[in-house]
């Protein structure tokens, strides 16, 4: 069986083989680099299945690298920074980062969060479409007029057009429209999306929502709306 790779991008070089070591006595295939110019050469050259992504990097920071893969991959991110505040976060998480790890950190907690996104993400396909979903259940896709969400390939049709979307937010759009004008709390989508080992919070929620709706805009026959003090629903209109 062949090593899932972790590309570990960190500035200090102490700090990258003390999470090398850690991962690597968990059966993970690692390589360090310690600029941004390397971890984009590193990405394209290793093919890794998880990136490991500090912030405050010499010459291009991790935003920049985030905002630069995200333009061509849906591979794992999770950003490592010293940096706790919320706005860092949101930022991190706009630019399509999986998960936001704050320095210094506990190593089991690391290890366990990169199993959780690995987790995530190569299980995704597989799992159980919702009990209400619309009759393409067997292939995990609901169709609305002019949306096509197939959670099978991970591919996104608006307007007969294929949308770019990291998988996160295909995974909620889908969950969402699998049951519509259901509300769902921002703790209920936390857990049926991300899983119960994120270790996260509401926000982030909050934020895939802002980045869905910039790419599809209000529909005469559906939206994503908010309630108020509760959370989201995938809404029918004229129905």
């Amino acid at each position: 069986m062949n090593k899932q790779r972790i590309l570990i991008v960190d500035d200090d070089e102490m700090i990258a083989e003390l999470i090398s070591l850690y991962l690597t006595k968990e059966c993970f295939e690692t390589r360090m680099v310690h600029n941004g110019e390397d971890a984009l050469y590193e990405f394209e050259n290793f093919n890794p299945d998880l990136i490991l992504l500090d912030i405050m990097l010499p010459g291009m920071d991790g935003y920049q690298i985030c905002r630069e893969i995200r333009a061509k991959s849906s591979t794992p991110i999770i950003m490592l920074s010293a940096k706790g505040e919320v706005f860092d976060k949101v930022l991190g998480l706009e630019l399509g980062a999986d998960d936001y790890i704050i320095k210094p950190f506990d190593s089991k907690e690391m290890v366990a969060r990169v199993k959780a996104v690995l987790r995530r993400f190569k299980a995704a396909g597989v799992q159980a479409a919702p009990a209400s979903a619309e009759p393409d259940s067997d292939l995990k896709k609901v169709v609305y007029p002019d949306l096509e969400i197939n959670l099978t390939n991970y591919e996104v049709k608006y307007y007969g057009s294929k949308l770019e979307m990291p998988p996160k937010e295909i995974e909620l759009l889908y969950y969402l429209a699998a049951s519509p004008n259901q509300v769902f709390t921002r703790e209920q989508l936390l857990d049926q999306v991300w899983g119960y080992e994120f270790v996260g919070d509401a926000r982030t929620v909050d934020v895939h929502i802002k980045r869905l709706r910039e790419k599809l805009k209000d529909h005469p026959a559906w939206g994503i709306s908010t309630v108020w003090g509760v959370g989201y629903r995938f809404e029918t209109k004229n129905s």
